[in-house]
């Protein structure tokens, strides 16, 4: 789906980031400026842990081991050893390549976190990262290796690596090529990691948290996208829009719910196929569910994603590692890193995601089978038998919905011990995400080809003329796909359609209608 346009930059430290600038960073490609504030707490931070660095007494992450090998004390001279092995040995990923924008994400928001000071790292680490971030360096972070607790290990480490000048990242331009280089070439110097520096660089739950901002940000324009196909596919069905109105959906007041209802309402305004079947002659007394309650599921995914907003913003607000920094100067352990707030939302937003999409296909298949159609021709074929219409449009659409109820089994309700059983229990939030992501792509395929269907059907409905915004709807996809008429190859057109879904521009062409 679209960025936001190219904002001012995004200052980092005096205050918990907001969605909307992780997009801008994430998709935009915005610039980030660490607050005086934030150096200042930074390096406030940073002296306590020095303290600690020369006391007899052990500190986890500053003087000892990791995870199950906590219970080492690490010597003076061997202790930047002892953060970059940590940096090298987690960088373990495995699998293809997350995407750019995650990755952005990623390193904003663990930036972020080191920047509210309660991580204990320099001043210096912070400023390069930040540095590294506006060059346009993007680490490349794998597929696999976080199961969502004690942050997103494997990813972060492989942003890690690639600050202190090993591992491989694309540049601003998308080229593959090691850190070391890239660094040089942006004059950037590569960060020598010093105690604490390693563990807090990696321990938090940024990847889990970008994908859920990203995730519901295209949601929140999918579910206006599957609104304004909804009303396409009433129209072109000849279905009512009384049951849209107001003082229905007042009488259960879900929010959601009354937002959907209230754009179909306007986006079927003024349509001749819908007046055309008014008067006592329509012997229909009720429409199909897929119909009659698209609001109802509509709205109630529109109530999910608040609610996931809600946990993502509050996390936004979290400084997430362990151990921590606190105002008065002590380090203490704690359990922030784990997923679960995070992982829950990620596999709940799953299931909307193929409900709205099995909907939208039952609505599909509606408007192709003769029997149902209300007068369309079989799989709106021009000449059915000879021509086979968009009946295997349907069936991909079909094989997609079927992915995406795999997709909603939730991720969160595993865990697999690690660490010889110190992390016992872990989050799979990062499994979450990434299936989600997949998902959401999923959703905007199966609204695609109720958006083709759908048009090809009202165009059908001549000479009776759609309502204004379906019209435009129509309109805009006619500049890339014929009308109806004898079989095409099917597969650019349903390229086309969403590629004006995840544009935007579908929504840019009737967002004046509601």
């Amino acid at each position: 789906m679209p960025g936001p346009d190219r904002p001012a930059n995004v200052p980092l430290g005096a205050r918990p980031l907001t969605r909307d600038e992780v997009l801008a960073v994430a998709r935009a490609d915005a610039s980030v400026e660490l607050t005086q504030a934030a150096l200042d707490a930074v390096g406030s931070a940073r002296t306590h842990i020095e303290k600690l660095a020369t006391a007899e007494k052990p500190t986890y992450g500053v003087s000892t081991g990791f995870g199950a090998l906590a219970v080492r004390h690490i010597p003076p001279d061997l202790r930047a050893a002892l953060q970059r092995s940590l940096v090298r040995s987690h960088a373990a990923g495995a699998g293809p390549e997350v995407e750019r924008e995650v990755v952005r994400a990623l390193v904003l928001l663990r930036l972020q976190t080191l920047a509210t000071g309660h991580t204990g790292v320099r001043p210096s680490t912070v400023d390069t990262m930040a540095r590294m971030l506006n060059a346009g360096i993007a680490p490349v972070v794998h597929e696999h290796g976080s199961l969502g607790c004690s942050g997103d290990l494997a990813p972060l480490s492989a942003a890690a690596l690639a600050l202190i000048g090993e591992g491989e990242v694309r540049d601003a331009t998308g080229r593959l090529m090691p850190a070391a280089d890239a660094l040089r070439e942006a004059g950037i110097e590569p960060v020598q990691l010093a105690e604490k520096e390693g563990l807090a660089l990696i321990n938090g739950t940024d990847g889990m948290l970008g994908m859920l901002v990203l995730a519901a940000a295209d949601l929140r324009a999918l579910m206006d996208v599957a609104d304004l196909t909804a009303a396409m596919s009433v129209e072109a069905l000849l279905g009512t829009d009384r049951v849209f109105a107001a003082d229905l959906q007042a009488l259960r007041p879900h929010p959601g719910q009354a937002v959907s209802a209230a754009r179909m309402t306007a986006l079927l305004a003024d349509s001749e196929i819908m007046a055309s079947h008014r008067g006592p002659d329509c012997t229909r007394v009720q429409d199909a569910y897929s119909l009659r309650c698209s609001p109802q599921v509509h709205g109630a995914a529109r109530d999910t994603i608040t609610h996931a907003e809600t946990v993502a913003d509050r996390e936004l607000a979290s400084a997430v590692d362990n151990p921590v920094v606190l105002a008065d100067g002590r380090v203490e352990s704690n359990g922030n890193f784990h997923g679960a707030p995070l992982a829950y939302v990620l596999d709940f937003l799953a299931i909307p995601v193929a409900d709205v999409a099995s909907m939208a296909e039952r609505r599909t298949d509606r408007m192709l089978d003769v029997a149902r159609s209300h007068g369309l021709p079989p799989f709106l074929a021009a000449d059915p038998g000879v021509d086979s219409g968009h009946m295997i449009a349907h069936y991909t659409q079909a094989a997609v919905v079927s992915e995406l109820k795999r997709l909603a089994v939730p991720a969160s309700v595993d865990s697999i011990p690690t660490s010889a059983m110190q992390e016992d229990h872990v989050s799979m939030g990062w499994a979450a995400a990434r299936k989600l992501r997949r998902a959401v792509d999923g959703l905007g395929t199966v609204l695609a080809v109720e958006y083709l269907t759908a048009a090809r059907a009202l165009d059908l409905r001549a000479p009776l003329k759609p309502a204004p915004a379906t019209a435009a709807a129509v309109a805009l996809l006619r500049e890339r796909v014929e009308g109806p008429g004898p079989d095409r190859h099917l597969a650019p057109e349903i390229a086309a359609a969403e590629d004006l879904i995840r544009s935007g521009a579908l929504l840019a062409a009737t967002r004046r209608f509601a």
